[in-house]
């Protein structure tokens, strides 16, 4: 999410390396609207995905799927569900945009073939999440832990106050492997070169801190010109090396955690689309396997977007993906440097968020989504994609990657709110909204090495559950859309930049994490805090599905 972005130039770009682009991706992909078989329709514009088939004692939606009509946020909206029921909640001062979960040493002994795949049947599963930064009115600060081994009782154990989890932003991240909770200084959006680390290897109710290091000085005392900002982050899966998306400074930084009580900066470097225009950005990212490969989002945002061009298919693109060969900072060879591989960058989404390298059927692929439609997250933009048929708000997309020289967008997840064609019944909805609205967020898988189900966090449409079995024809299973809270809850970003409105919707902006032996999931909305949702009449999980520890996004 973005929260301000300066338009200036800031420090060197240091990346190197040859971009390497095919033909058809400079021909179609760049459009983004290509026609690609099943994943659109024949004159390339994406169909909404079907929606799910909900039950007599559901609450369904009431009109298009994922929309929220005036007349109920104005009499105070009551939430929507679809083979998800409540069975738990802790709201706490709220939340804001990431979670996190870790399932401690107890929990992570496999006895049987069963619980090695799908988790504990014994032991603590605790979840993390961050809360906004502001002081004012709140009961506790900072990040909150609790105890969700009892899906129908979250029990807040801890709160984590050092410098960076008082507002990790998007970069609150557990890696499981070396058992470490990681966030960058991410203070309202961006704020100092602070890394935080915990380790949660003992009793993850309780994080132990290790250390509070700054890395990438405003002096230049690391030796890299440009100081490193908060704001994003992810894990390299050997936790090793932990990666930020740095929006102050349009940049991504490497840090090293071989030991996590001394990290340090390893490099910064950048997509090399970010001069401008139309000025690209850092943002969210995820990593290989064997940590040779990130897959990086390369983002535009509404103060970028040219609205008159929007229309024009021969306008240069800069949102989208890029697959880079990271391979010399994962072997920390000296000065290492970063070769872009291939670019597939597309006009029907903005302000890219994050990537899920998966595997889907045995074949790999990345889950891209977008925080921005194609005009951005204003008013105007959304008037102007609506002007030339274009989604107005943003969604996921799967991504073939067997040939990673030329990736290919097979699907998108568009609701039918963010169909074009349905413009003329949302826009006149929105009148006297601003920014977020019904874009998605983050999405989380099952199982990267084995996905079968997607589920993402959009804005005012809830949490919204997909089978990706066939990655060309993914369809909805199951959505949980709450409440509007008639009290603010002062740790929300939704209450702090002013968008909210007691009744109306909540902000649904984080991570999910599903529990196949249990049949249920947990994630935050902003306003309502941790919320425990279980599956009804058997729509999940798959027969295929399992949901190991640490393989879920």
């Amino acid at each position: 999410m973005r929260a301000w972005l300066r338009k200036e130039r800031y420090g060197k770009w240091w990346i190197s390396g040859v971009v390497v682009v095919s033909c058809a991706a400079l021909s179609s992909a760049v459009v983004g609207l290509e026609s690609d078989g099943e994943g659109s329709d024949s004159v390339g514009v994406p169909r909404a995905v079907p929606r799910a088939t909900c039950g007599p004692d559901d609450h369904p939606e009431t009109a298009l799927q994922g929309q929220v009509p005036a007349a109920l946020r104005a009499s105070g909206f009551h939430g929507f569900n679809c083979n998800l029921q409540l069975i738990g909640q802790s709201r706490g001062d709220g939340a804001n945009w990431q979670t996190a979960e870790f399932r401690d040493a107890q929990a992570n002994k496999g006895e049987d073939a069963e619980e090695e795949a799908n988790g504990p049947r014994d032991g603590h599963i605790c979840a993390y999440h961050g809360t906004g930064f502001s002081t004012v009115n709140r009961t506790h600060l900072g990040v909150r832990v609790l105890d969700v081994t009892d899906p129908t009782n979250p029990t807040p154990t801890a709160y984590l106050t050092t410098t960076s989890m008082l507002d990790p932003w998007e970069s609150l991240k557990i890696n499981e492997r070396r058992q470490l909770l990681a966030a960058n200084n991410g203070h309202n959006g961006g704020a100092g070169p602070e890394v935080d680390v915990y380790d949660v290897s003992g009793d993850c109710r309780f994080p132990q801190f290790l250390t509070s290091t700054a890395v990438g000085k405003a002096d230049g005392s690391t030796g890299i010109p440009a100081a490193v900002t908060g704001h994003e982050g992810s894990w390299a899966p050997d936790g090793l090396t932990y990666y930020g998306g740095d929006l102050a400074h349009f940049q991504y930084v490497a840090v090293d955690m071989a030991d996590p009580t001394e990290p340090k900066l390893i490099a910064t470097f950048n997509t090399g689309l970010g001069a401008g225009p139309p000025y690209a950005n850092a943002h969210g990212l995820s990593i290989s396997d064997d940590g040779n490969r990130a897959y990086f989002v390369t983002a535009v945002y509404s103060s970028f977007v040219d609205l008159p061009d929007l229309g024009n298919p021969n306008v240069v693109q800069n949102n989208g993906l890029i697959i880079a060969d990271v391979s010399e900072i994962q072997a920390r060879k000296p000065n290492p440097q970063v070769r872009i591989v291939s670019k597939l960058l597309w006009r029907d989404g903005k302000s890219a968020q994050h990537t899920i390298n998966v595997k889907i059927q045995g074949k790999p692929y990345v889950i891209s989504v977008d925080e921005g439609g194609s005009g951005g997250n204003t008013p105007a933009g959304w008037n102007a994609a609506c002007a030339v048929g274009l989604p107005a708000w943003p969604f996921a997309r799967i991504i073939d990657i067997g040939d990673e020289t030329a990736p290919k967008i097979v699907s998108r997840l568009m609701l039918e709110v963010e169909d074009p064609a349905n413009c003329a019944m949302v826009l006149p909805d929105l009148v006297g909204r601003a920014s977020f609205t019904y874009g998605s967020h983050y999405c989380s898988v099952d199982n990267r090495r084995n996905a079968t189900t997607l589920a993402c966090g959009y804005f005012n449409s809830g949490i919204r559950v997909f089978d990706i079995r066939n990655p060309r024809r993914p369809k909805e299973i199951a959505y949980y859309n709450p409440a509007g809270t008639t009290t603010p809850s002062t740790g929300s970003n939704h209450f702090s930049n002013g968008q909210w409105v007691a009744g109306g919707p909540d902000w649904c902006t984080a991570q999910t994490h599903l529990d196949a032996r249990r049949g249920t999931l947990w994630t935050t909305c902003q306003d309502n805090g941790v919320l425990m949702l279980k599956f009804e009449r058997g729509v999940w999980p798959f027969e295929d599905s399992r949901t190991p520890p640490g393989q879920q996004n």
